[in-house]
């Protein structure tokens, strides 16, 4: 019977099936941080019972991280207490932390890949939502609550609904200066904020297979931010290749047996989705948001829609979220000033994004209106940034390359905008408030937010390349 991709890995890690319920489904990492565990651990010793696979846990602090001065002890007290508890938790129940200034330690969903922890054909959890970024290496991976959290560290199990199937292909090449976050902009404005709930999503396509491994993991991290459950891309010699040689990966021939496993796992050629969506990628133009949703996008020389071009059902939100961003229907984008610029995330946090910035901004300098925070996703990218001199071309630019951590990305820590500022960021949500408090947030991608830090203002990046 043929399959689909999402079917093959999933069935695979059913332990049993729940009549007119959920799968039991076996989890093999469980990645954790410090803002869900605390009361997850907190559960399972009230109830007297240790973690069941403290092999397959790996714990990292990444979301109330300071990114000045990780070396001293964290300022803010509730930041705190659960970094410090984390610590606590791990050495407790005997599980692999990477924990502050250690040369591991970074965003958890930058760190999976990274260290080869992430592998094709694995079902992976953490209590958030955007776990799905480990889906680029053909994996089902997916954020639980922290109820949930509990479950899978009492027992390597999570009780789950099977999702409904959808694929996504874009087809074709993608023109100067559209990079992966314009590709799944593009596709959440066209599908909507909600338009892919209920479904795990399948990105293919020429397109697609084009986008490197950070291309990849930058498309399927925003899965979500279409309402899906999570998204995957069939793994090919561009994954294997990212994954040789990494800490945590096979080696020598047990390496090469895991590729010939690994090459089965894509979607068979008369395998039935729910759902069929394609794009062609000449379409696609540098993006940027307006609103307080990822779906509320368009071509960054565009304009905001106009209220005709709202469906009557949707008018309200657009207009709440035109009053917050005070932005005006119709108004166009380019040369809206800027206040703030914001390069990391579990989005774009990576060191390829590092690098398109510096290319950028070499020999250039950053608008004297405009506080740009550049901030790596782990300590392994911030090695990398200063072995490759991208430090030194930042600070030459009147940029500052900051610790690693999720930052400004939902200011959980010290790195909030400040009410009523605009800012332009390559991380994910640009709700009301996930900045800081009154904060515009306007999602990006690296090229042109490196283009907007540069100029001061909103500048279509094909223009200045």
């Amino acid at each position: 019977m043929s399959k689909t991709l999402f079917d093959k890995i999933w069935d695979e890690h059913v332990v049993t099936e729940i009549e007119g319920g959920p799968d039991v489904l076996y989890i093999d990492k469980h990645l954790i941080h410090e803002v869900t565990s605390p009361q997850a651990f907190g559960g399972i010793e009230k109830r007297g019972i240790s973690v069941f696979r403290p092999d397959r846990v790996v714990a990292t602090p990444d979301h109330n991280v300071p990114t000045i001065n990780q070396h001293l002890p964290i300022k803010d007290e509730l930041s705190r207490f659960q970094v410090n508890k984390l610590t606590e938790n791990c050495e407790r129940h005997d599980i692999q932390l990477y924990g502050l200034n250690h040369p591991y330690q970074g965003i958890v969903h930058v760190i999976g890949p990274q260290l080869g922890i992430t592998q094709p054909g694995m079902t992976i959890v953490c209590g958030d939502s955007h776990t799905s970024t480990h889906g680029a290496f053909g994996s089902v991976a997916f954020g639980i609550g922290t109820s949930e959290v509990e479950m899978v560290l009492a027992t390597q199990c999570v009780m789950q609904p099977k999702p409904k199937k959808m694929r996504i292909t874009v087809d074709g090449k993608l023109g100067k200066g559209v990079t992966a976050k314009d590709v799944v902009l593009y596709i959440i404005s066209k599908v909507t904020a909600s338009g892919g709930t209920g479904y795990f999503v399948e990105f293919a396509g020429s397109a697609i297979k084009s986008l490197s491994m950070e291309g990849r993991m930058t498309v399927c991290n925003m899965s979500i931010e279409m309402g899906a459950r999570g998204g995957l891309i069939a793994p090919d010699e561009t994954t294997f290749e990212y994954i040789k040689g990494k800490e945590f990966a096979p080696k020598g021939a047990d390496f090469d047996k895991a590729v010939e496993a690994w090459k089965l796992l894509f979607s068979d050629e008369d395998a039935v989705f729910d759902k069929e969506i394609a794009f062609d990628a000449a379409d696609i133009e540098p993006m940027i948001t307006y609103g307080t949703n990822p779906g509320m996008g368009t071509k960054v020389n565009g304009s905001v829609p106009s209220l005709n071009e709202i469906s009557e059902g949707n008018r309200n939100s657009f207009s709440k979220a035109m009053n917050y961003m005070d932005l005006k229907p119709g108004e166009a984008l380019i040369g809206k000033k800027i206040d703030y610029v914001f390069v990391g995330s579990c989005t774009n946090g990576r060191i390829e994004d590092l690098r398109e910035v510096a290319n950028f901004v070499r020999g250039k300098r950053k608008a004297s209106g405009v506080t740009a925070w550049i901030v790596p996703g782990s300590k392994q990218v911030e090695k990398q940034a200063h072995e490759e001199g991208i430090t030194e071309i930042l600070e030459e630019a009147g940029f500052q390359l900051r610790q690693p951590g999720c930052s400004a990305c939902l200011a959980m820590n010290e790195d909030k905008v400040p009410t009523g500022k605009y800012a332009v960021s390559t991380s994910n949500r640009n709700f009301e408030g996930r900045q800081g408090p009154g904060a515009r947030t306007m999602l990006a991608s690296p090229l042109t937010a490196a283009a907007v830090a540069v100029k001061g203002e909103i500048v279509d990046p094909r223009e200045v390349l």
